[in-house]
């Protein structure tokens, strides 16, 4: 008898299991809210309750075939939130500040998963010239649109997108190569 496939919890979600939202939350809480922290500050409460309830109404797109369920609702809760800083931009009297930092609280409890991911994209990334280091920074961690990183760096925007492409494109090849157990060559 061949065994089921595994199920995902947004698959799950997006069938209406009630317990699967919950198991959602319990699993990707401290991701959000790790991201919600960074890029939203103060508002980080009301980020996260709008990234799950988008994050749920998006459960039926996930493909495990084309990302992992942590690299989904990480895409998920980013592109939240920089449409969230990009409403807050809009309103009069609002400035972006690149050198605002955020104190971004440690997560409750990390998995194990989440964590050696994490450690074999900062490897990766180490790997890559220092403008795309920086780029790639600020569009991920700072959630900075193409042209705001432009204005930031003094960099062209199609500089900008270049190194952004190629450094991603340089940083999955890698955790590809890595998990497929072979050595790593940028």
């Amino acid at each position: 008898m061949p065994a089921d496939p595994p199920t995902f919890v947004l698959q799950r979600v997006a069938a209406g299991d009630q317990a699967a939202v919950q198991e959602c939350i319990t699993r990707y809480g401290d991701l959000v809210w790790s991201l919600a922290r960074r890029m939203a500050g103060r508002d980080a409460d009301d980020a996260v309750q709008e990234i799950f309830i988008d994050l749920w109404r998006s459960a039926g797109r996930f493909d495990p075939a084309v990302a992992s369920e942590t690299t989904f609702v990480a895409m998920i809760a980013r592109r939240r939130l920089i449409d969230r800083r990009r409403r807050e931009s809009r309103r009069p009297g609002a400035v972006l500040s690149l050198d605002a930092e955020v104190p971004v609280a440690a997560p409750a409890r990390e998995t194990i998963d989440l964590s050696a991911e994490a450690a074999a994209a900062r490897t990766a990334i180490s790997t890559l010239s220092e403008d795309q280091q920086r780029v790639l920074g600020l569009s991920i961690q700072r959630g900075l649109a193409h042209e705001q990183i432009a204005r930031a760096t003094g960099l062209p925007l199609g500089t900008v997108k270049t190194h952004i492409r190629r450094g991603l494109i340089k940083v999955r090849e890698a955790l590809e190569a890595q998990a497929a157990g072979q050595e790593v060559r940028l």
